[in-house]
């Protein structure tokens, strides 16, 4: 997997993707809904996902989850384990999945003797870093209807295909899901995706969502549901 340069000309900055400073290690595999590593610890190994899907969540005081992200095919998880520290983070599987996976003291090892691993791993740590100031900053300015239609979108982005009827199709995220990752609860959720269907904005079913980016950016652009 390659990642895009940043900037252009002679400030061209190459992300280097970590898998290529890695060497092959031991494989693991997991049932649809089964925990990889639970909250209370932090998780010992660095992991890649080869197939299926990833949620990472937290766990509130409460008992509620709040899912941080979604990773699939050649995304990386479980970067805490560089820390040490305990953190009351949870990765379970969305469906089947195997990953590949290195301990914390190999990672550690192996960024001494391969600087562009350290690199690698600085700049995933970064870009991350990025993504939740933009998350933070959504949850600080925008309704729910917005966050909602920008988590639709990013899903689509990152995890989606090409549908045959113009739209990007990715798997069938539960409403549940969605509610912990957007910050509310299921039945609000429930009412806007169901809102946004009516508006040919997006379909739905037990199998897939089918996002309809244009629709949903010009609907945004003209005030949202309530206009």
């Amino acid at each position: 997997m390659r990642f895009p340069e940043v900037l252009s000309g002679a400030n061209a900055i190459v992300i280097e993707d970590p898998l290529a400073h890695l060497p092959v290690s031991a494989i693991g595999e997991f049932r649809r809904n089964e925990t990889i590593y639970g909250p209370g610890s932090a998780p010992n190994a660095l992991f890649v996902v080869l197939a299926g899907k990833v949620k990472i969540c937290r766990e509130t005081a409460d008992g509620r989850q709040v899912v941080m992200d979604v990773y699939q095919t050649d995304e990386f998880f479980g970067e805490s384990s560089l820390l040490g520290a305990p953190l009351n983070e949870l990765a379970v599987a969305l469906d089947s999945v195997r990953v590949m996976y290195w301990n914390a003291k190999d990672i550690r090892e192996l960024s001494m003797r391969r600087p562009e691993l350290s690199l690698a791993l600085m700049q995933l740590a970064v870009g991350r870093s990025l993504d939740f100031g933009n998350r933070i900053q959504s949850f600080s300015l925008e309704d729910i209807e917005r966050r909602l239609v920008r988590a639709l979108l990013r899903f689509a982005k990152r995890l989606g295909v090409p549908a045959a009827n113009g739209g990007v199709e990715m798997i069938a995220f539960t409403h549940e899901l969605i509610s912990q990752y957007v910050g509310t609860s299921r039945e609000i959720v429930t009412h806007y995706m169901n809102a946004l269907r009516r508006k040919r904005c997006l379909d739905y079913s037990r199998k897939s969502i089918v996002v309809f980016e244009r629709e949903l950016k010009d609907l945004m652009e003209q005030g949202g549901l309530s206009a």
